[in-house]
C-alpha cells in the first residue's frame, strides 16, 4: 500500500457529534455507506450529524474491484428496516438525508420497493427533510427506477463510477450503457426531477476519457456532478495509476460547470454524498 500525498490525510473522527451518530446507528442496527465503504469523508459528515443510510443489508451481490462494500450472499431484508431509518434521520435531525443500498441482483425489482417505503417514511415522520436516493443500476429495470421515482425523493443518483474503457476490468457485472440509460429514463419519467452522477479518477484513465465521461452525462441532462480520487481499500482491491493533484481537480470542475452542470463538486476526497445538501439546499 503505497503512502498517500499530503493533500489526502484526514484526521481521525471524534467528537460529541460524531459519537451519537455512531451510537444512535448501532442502536438501530443500521449500516451506512460512509463506514462501509471506509469514506475518507466520515468525520467530517458525522461530525455535522450528516450520514448516508445503507438500506437492504450489507452484502453486495457484485465484486466491484475498487468498492470495500462487503460482497456475497445478502442476509434476509429487515422489513422494519423503512422506519427505522426515518427513526434515526427524526433522532438526528437532519434536513437532508441520503439512502443508497447495496446491489441486490437477487431481488426481482433490485430493492426498488424498500426505496420508495424508506423514502416515504422519511417525509413522513421529517417533512422538512430533502431526501437523495442514490440507486443501483437495477440490471437497467426501468419500472424499478419507476419505483423509486414514485416515492418523490428531491434528487435522485446513480453514479457510473469509472469511464468506460474501464467498466470491463473494474466493473465486470455493470455496463456503462444500461447505467447512462438509468440515469436517462429519470429525465424521460420526470423532466423535472433533479438527477446526479459521479466517478472516480485515478483508476488509469486520461484525461479525454475524464471529459468524455463528462460530456456523455451531460448530453442526458444530468444536473450535479462528483469527481473524487480513488484510494485503494485494501490490497485486494485494484491498484491506484495515479494520485491528481487539487488543481487538477479545479480544472476538471471548471470544465464540467463550463459543459453545463448546475453544482460539482470535484476534488481529492470528494464522494457521491459530499456537501449533496449544497446542490439544492
Amino acid at each position: 500500500m503505497r503512502r498517500h500525498p499530503d493533500w489526502l490525510k484526514v484526521k481521525i473522527g471524534s467528537g460529541e457529534n460524531f459519537v451519537r451518530v455512531k451510537s444512535l446507528l448501532r442502536k438501530a442496527k443500521l449500516h451506512t455507506i460512509c463506514e462501509e465503504a471506509k469514506c475518507p469523508n466520515i468525520a467530517e459528515c458525522f461530525g455535522n450529524r450528516i450520514a448516508v443510510f445503507l438500506i437492504l443489508g450489507d452484502a453486495c451481490t457484485r465484486n466491484c474491484r475498487y468498492c470495500n462494500v462487503k460482497h456475497g450472499n445478502p442476509s434476509p431484508l429487515n422489513i422494519n428496516e423503512p422506519k427505522d431509518v426515518a427513526e434515526s434521520v427524526k433522532g438526528l435531525c437532519l434536513n437532508y438525508v441520503v439512502v443508497t443500498s447495496v446491489t441486490r441482483d437477487d431481488l426481482e425489482d433490485g430493492g426498488a420497493i424498500y426505496f420508495h417505503e424508506t423514502v416515504k417514511e422519511i417525509k413522513k415522520l421529517n417533512s422538512n427533510c430533502k431526501v437523495e436516493v442514490l440507486i443501483p443500476d437495477f440490471k437497467g429495470n426501468i419500472d424499478s427506477v419507476k419505483t423509486v421515482m414514485e416515492s418523490r425523493p428531491d434528487v435522485v443518483n446513480h453514479n457510473i463510477e469509472v469511464v468506460e474503457k474501464l467498466f470491463p476490468a473494474i466493473r465486470p457485472q455493470g455496463n456503462y450503457q444500461i447505467s447512462l440509460n438509468v440515469l436517462n429514463s429519470i429525465k424521460k419519467i420526470d423532466k423535472n426531477m433533479l438527477t446526479k452522477s459521479g466517478f472516480m479518477i485515478g483508476l488509469g484513465e486520461n484525461k479525454d476519457q475524464i471529459v468524455k465521461t463528462m460530456k456523455d452525462l451531460r448530453s442526458i441532462n444530468v444536473d450535479f456532478l462528483t469527481v473524487g480520487q480513488y484510494l485503494q481499500p485494501t490490497r485486494d482491491h485494484i491498484e491506484i495509476k495515479k494520485y491528481y493533484t487539487p488543481e487538477e481537480f479545479r480544472e476538471f470542475k471548471d470544465i464540467a460547470l463550463n459543459l453545463g452542470f448546475k453544482h460539482v463538486e470535484s476534488g481529492p476526497l470528494v464522494r457521491s454524498s459530499y456537501h449533496a445538501e449544497k446542490a439544492i439546499c
